[in-house]
């Protein structure tokens, strides 16, 4: 009987000093997942990166243009007031800061106007 005892307890510690050699499977996995996770991460950020660049050109696209803005005609007010102020001798820098339109606007008015009336 003390034969079997030391038969066990000798394959107890040979199966204990085997187990200290094995790789170790929880760090494996642990490590893994590790890496996981930081391929998660840097995926996310980097989505986040590209859908951000995405909104803001198309903030961009859906901002109204200078050119369009000034596509617009000018109020009938506006142009005889244009009209008025040319007439006075004023400069046309003047009478563009006073009508908030640009220089050349104030000119193809005062030119489409003056033609309008030299053709009577």
């Amino acid at each position: 009987m003390d034969f079997l005892l030391y038969i066990v307890m000798a394959a107890s510690i040979l199966i204990f000093i085997g187990s200290l050699f094995m790789p170790n499977r929880i760090q494996q996995m642990e490590t893994e997942l590790e890496e996981l996770s930081y391929q998660v991460i840097q995926d996310s950020y980097q989505f986040k990166k590209r859908l951000k660049v995405l909104e803001e050109e198309l903030l961009v696209d859906h901002s109204p243009s200078p050119l369009s803005a000034n596509s617009v005609k000018p109020n009938e007010i506006i142009v005889n007031q244009v009209l008025s102020l040319h007439k006075q001798g004023v400069p046309i820098k003047q009478i563009a800061s006073q009508s908030a339109l640009s220089l050349d606007e104030v000119e193809k008015i005062i030119e489409a106007k003056g033609a309008e009336r030299g053709a009577f």
